[in-house]
């Protein structure tokens, strides 16, 4: 089978980065389904691992954790899909991943793809609807207990990036948060403005300030998707005492000892840890997933799809990883197809 693979980190100017590759066709077992890819994203996830991460030496790691494709083939313990079922789903960072066209996968994190959108659309929104989801929902229990004299409202920091957008439409659309975006650029603001922020505050100016001067008082959350080494003085500044702090980025410091005095709690989000460690909720997922397709299919939520590069190849997957490390993406880079 084609893939795209690498066998040494490497800039991704170096022609070696990403490789197009044959690779044998892996077969399913105990719960898995063997999916043939349709279109696939690209994630910050990919290329942090494409810079610091070594497969053993004399194989190819294969990158992608973002796909929508149709079942092929399922193991024997495998009951939740048949073969010609349309999926998506965003993997586990512990297992080969999606640039390849054929794909194992554990059934339990793979949902319904939306039967309103096509591949490309739907590739888009799994890994970072999971992540946006599972922060939202489960980490700030934004619809759970309320922060007593908090401004129910959250503002999300990255608002333009895959995970903003997602998170935008889930804060907007399935609860009663006043949302508050970040944005730098004209084009990055109309687009969180369009997915449903209620206000898009600059992140590249005082966001303490900004925020106040919307003046619906101290926001009860905080999300931040990006830079949050950057921000962090001014998030301890600007949230709710008692107010719920989460991310899901990689400062390289992180000091959360300026929350106490308000007693914020802190919450990080990796979507990969429930298929990472075989946790006993690891079909939430999947459940998560399905409702997403259905929010999708009833027009509640919409793809976050930015930029289709077309087929699935080392040259196309390099432009779009160079473009998320430019730092300049907004929403999500898909690719759709093999070359014939």
């Amino acid at each position: 089978m084609r893939a795209i693979g690498y066998q040494a980190p490497l800039p991704i100017t170096d022609e070696h980065s990403l490789v197009d590759v044959d690779l044998p066709r892996p077969t399913p077992s105990g719960r898995d389904l063997l999916v043939e890819i349709k279109a696939i994203s690209v994630n910050p996830v990919d290329t942090k691992i494409r810079a610091s991460g070594r497969p053993e030496a004399g194989s190819w790691k294969v990158l992608g954790w973002d796909a929508a494709g149709v079942v092929v083939e399922t193991g024997p313990e495998a009951g939740m899909f048949k073969p010609g079922d349309a999926v998506f789903y965003a993997g586990s960072i512990t297992r080969p991943g999606t640039n390849a066209q054929f794909h194992l996968v554990d059934e339990r994190i793979v949902g319904r793809k939306p039967e309103s959108l096509g591949w490309a659309e739907a590739a888009a929104l799994p890994l970072t609807a999971i992540t946006a989801w599972e922060t939202l929902f489960d980490r700030l229990d934004v619809k759970g207990r309320a922060v007593p004299g908090a401004a129910q409202a959250i503002l999300i920091i990255g608002g333009a990036g895959g995970v903003g957008s997602i998170a935008i439409q889930l804060a907007r659309k399935l609860t009663g948060l006043t949302v508050i975006a970040t944005a730098s650029r004209p084009e990055t603001t109309a687009w969180a403005t369009d997915l449903g922020a209620h206000h898009v505050v600059d992140h590249s100016r005082p966001l303490a300030s900004a925020v106040e001067a919307l003046g619906i008082g101290a926001p009860a959350f905080v999300f931040s998707t990006t830079n949050t080494g950057q921000h962090l003085a001014e998030i301890v500044e600007l949230i709710a005492p008692q107010g719920r702090f989460a991310l899901i980025d990689d400062p390289a410091t992180l000091d959360i000892n300026p929350f106490k005095r308000k007693s914020v709690s802190v919450h990080w989000e990796l979507m990969f840890t429930r298929p990472m460690f075989g946790t006993a909720d690891i079909a939430e997922q999947g459940v998560l997933l399905n409702e997403v397709s259905r929010l999708v299919d009833d027009g509640t939520l919409r793809t976050t799809l930015a930029e289709n590069f077309g087929p699935i190849n080392a040259t196309n997957l390099k432009r779009a990883h160079a473009l998320i490390e430019s730092g300049k993406a907004r929403g999500k880079i898909v690719l759709e197809g093999f070359d014939a």
